[in-house]
């Protein structure tokens, strides 16, 4: 009986060690504490910056035709904001 406890224990902490990532983001996850709405509205800003600098490279030298119907849309939005 001993031995099969001792088993199960093993199983148990192998189990838990190769899931621990997945155990962290379910049951603590993470707080900003410090994130405030300037923090927000600058990491947007980023973002479309990144996408547009994406989209304009992706122009890269042939201009817009380069670019899909759905990615000049996506342009023509980001550019108004």
């Amino acid at each position: 009986m001993s031995e099969v406890l001792i088993l199960i224990i093993i199983v148990a902490a192998v189990l838990l060690f190769f899931n621990r990532e997945w155990i962290r983001n379910r049951f603590f996850l993470k707080k900003h504490t410090n994130y405030t709405i300037d923090d927000q509205f600058n990491s947007d800003k980023r973002d479309r910056e990144k996408e547009i600098d994406r989209l304009l490279s992706k122009m890269g030298k042939n201009g817009i035709n380069d670019l899909s119907l759905k990615d000049r849309k996506r342009l023509d939005e980001l550019s108004k904001k």
